[in-house]
């Protein structure tokens, strides 16, 4: 029995960390770091497979890094992930993306705390696909997009008083005063605290 004992806790110690299992679910989120702190995002990969399998690639492929959150509507949203936000030129923002469109996944409510899918109106766009890449989060239930047709994809975990930091900044229109800048967007495992 000592020996069988003693054999456990020398393997536990030989393995490496992550292999040990805690008994409670990790999962992989997306972290998005601003000056006013993280936001951890939760992608709905059964609900909307193609955008979280999109968001994830653009993700690994540092494409967010440096954009910014250039609209701000407080009680609504705030929205980003734009690659012409990188520029000095904040009248082209709004308008860019990375070349494609994603298929809408339209079932999720609109939540506070929800991400989703930016995309033209549907005068131009009847089959209510999603820009490749423009994202925004919702700072209240949004009942109304949910009638429109948006796709939800993702879910603010933790960090949703910096949502609602960025959302209080001073605006010029729907447009920060100030950049506020995704610093970096990466992907990380994540038990949730509870």
């Amino acid at each position: 029995m000592k020996m069988t004992v003693f054999f456990l806790v020398i393997m536990v110690f030989a393995l490496p960390e992550q292999r040990v299992f805690t008994g409670e679910k990790e999962k992989d989120v997306v972290v998005i770091e601003t000056e006013f702190g993280n936001i951890v995002m939760e992608l709905e990969e059964t609900d909307a497979p193609l955008h979280s399998a999109n968001f994830k690639k653009l993700v690994r492929d540092g494409f967010y890094d440096s954009t910014t959150f250039h609209r701000v509507v407080p009680n609504f949203v705030i929205q980003g992930g734009d690659p012409l936000s990188k520029n000095d030129f904040p009248g082209d923002e709004g308008r860019g993306g990375p070349g494609y469109t994603i298929p809408a996944e339209i079932g999720l409510p609109h939540l506070r705390g929800a991400v989703g899918a930016a995309r033209q109106g549907d005068a131009v766009n009847p089959e209510k696909a999603s820009n490749g890449s423009q994202f925004y989060i919702c700072l209240q239930a949004q009942p109304y997009l949910d009638r429109l047709g948006y796709t939800i994809f993702g879910k603010i975990v933790e960090g949703m008083e910096v949502v609602d930091l960025i959302a209080q900044q001073p605006l010029r229109g729907e447009r920060p005063q100030k950049d506020i800048r995704m610093k970096r967007v990466y992907m990380v495992r994540w038990k949730p605290t509870e």
